[in-house]
């Protein structure tokens, strides 16, 4: 009972043994229902008819008759007054009957033994080869009367037909439990090739066949279970290249922060080289401490269990900080502002959200020309709100932004470190967006700058 294929044979043969046994019993309740008192009154009548036709017949001799009578397909046993019993026909299986009976009909009276017989199931008795399940009747012959028990002889009469029968269900039962065996490993077998599939999965395998063309609950099965194999697949790829790039991302200020703290070991850089070098490294050690915000920031976002602390806030003012606390950036830059912030009272976790405006105004910063303008917008619209950032910078290649909110992703290669970040910026701030059921969207193309929508529901 340990595999699932000798647990379905098994459960289908219960459930053929169970079906048999009641079926058993409803054809029991059928037969005491409806057939037991047929099937007595037809005995009766035939019994009757043989009684009858002996004594309409004068001079007919008992003994001969009777054998006629056998011989025609019936059992018979008769007894005389002194109890001498004989038989006719086929012998009874069993020949014992109670001497009132046998008194009672010679006293007569009628005996009705299919009626009178009790038995587990009632079914069985129309086919008990005993005198206790015949029709007892008087009957004079010689001046004396006689008790003549008469019931068909079942196996002369359909002898033949209940060995079809009985043929019939055995190979019936046989070919059934064939049958089964069979299907039962076409059932099987795909379960067994999800299981082979699940472990090569297991072991790093994601090159899995399975039989997608089924249109049954199997094939629902198969096909989902590949493409979640193919899901698994991508993820693996993706957490093996998140880990390259954490590690490149680390190396990198790592090798430049060592690189000049031996040189200055050495005791080979002036004054000013070292004072050079203990900036450098101070800027690499807030690189590395910012990548490390920004990786936990992410960790945390992508649990997505309690990381929403809605609150209600304005909006307008939330923007209006973020370019007084860039304010040293782009008036350095001498960029013109161009702001639309109406007064709007939004419900949404503000700490967050702070991240996503900054993230982006940051970056329209960074990567605009001195001179040019940047724009922000809020605009209520009937179920959402919509901010829209944009800038008249140099604006992103079309091949580019298809993987702008990817992690790690930097379009543009020939920016120096310090400028281009760590590549996580805006993959923040699209899954906090996404948390908060809403969308980013951006449009840009080259020259002409970049412009983001953000949409959030209005609660």
């Amino acid at each position: 009972m340990k595999t699932l294929y000798v647990r379905i044979v098994v459960t289908f043969l219960l459930i053929a043994m169970i079906s048999s046994a009641a079926a058993l019993l409803l054809s029991n309740g059928y037969y005491s229902a409806k057939l037991r008192d047929y099937n007595e009154q037809k005995i009766l009548k035939i019994s009757q008819e043989i009684r009858g036709l002996y004594e309409e017949t004068p001079g007919l001799q008992l003994h001969e008759y009777l054998t006629r009578i056998a011989n025609m397909g019936f059992q018979v046993y008769a007894v005389d007054d002194e109890l001498q019993g004989t038989f006719y026909g086929s012998p009874f299986k069993h020949k014992e009957i109670e001497r009132d009976t046998i008194v009672r009909v010679l006293s007569g009276d009628t005996y009705h033994g299919v009626m009178e017989e009790r038995h587990l199931l009632l079914v069985t008795g129309f086919f008990e080869n005993s005198i206790r399940n015949s029709i007892g009747l008087p009957v004079r012959s010689g001046g004396k009367t006689m008790a003549l028990f008469i019931r068909p002889d079942m196996e002369q009469q359909i002898g033949e037909v209940r060995i079809l029968m009985a043929l019939l269900l055995g190979f019936t039962f046989l070919l059934s439990l064939v049958l089964i065996i069979i299907s039962t490993r076409f059932i099987v077998k795909p379960v067994q090739k999800l299981t082979e599939a699940t472990n090569k999965i297991v072991g790093g395998d994601y090159n899995i066949q399975m039989d997608v063309t089924r249109r049954d609950e199997i094939g629902n099965l198969a096909r989902h279970f590949t493409l979640m194999a193919k899901s698994l697949e991508k993820l693996d790829q993706m957490r093996q290249e998140f880990v390259a790039n954490v590690s490149h991302e680390i190396q990198s200020p790592l090798t430049t922060i060592q690189g000049f703290a031996q040189s200055m070991l050495d005791n080979g850089a002036s004054p000013e080289e070292e004072r050079r070098y203990l900036r450098i490294i101070e800027e690499e050690s807030r690189r590395l401490s910012a990548l490390s915000k920004e990786l936990l920031t992410l960790a945390a976002l992508d649990k997505e269990t309690s990381v929403l602390k809605p609150a209600s806030f304005r909006l307008d003012e939330q923007i209006r900080h973020i370019f007084i606390t860039t304010e040293w950036q782009w008036t350095e830059k001498e960029l013109r502002l161009q702001l639309d912030l109406p007064e709007l009272v939004i419900c949404a976790d503000a700490q967050l959200l702070y991240q996503v405006w900054f993230n982006l105004i940051a970056n329209s910063i960074k990567f605009t020309h001195p001179g040019d303008a940047i724009s922000v917008q809020i605009r209520q619209e009937e179920h959402d709100i919509l901010v829209s950032i944009g800038d008249t910078g140099p604006g992103i290649p079309s091949g580019d932004l298809p993987h702008i909110f990817d992690r790690f992703y930097k379009g543009d290669k020939s920016r120096n470190r310090s400028r281009s970040g760590s590549g996580l910026g805006l993959s923040i701030a699209h899954k906090i967006v996404s948390l908060h059921r809403g969308s980013i969207e951006v449009l840009s193309h080259p020259g002409e700058g970049t412009l983001f929508l953000i949409r959030l529901p209005r609660l």
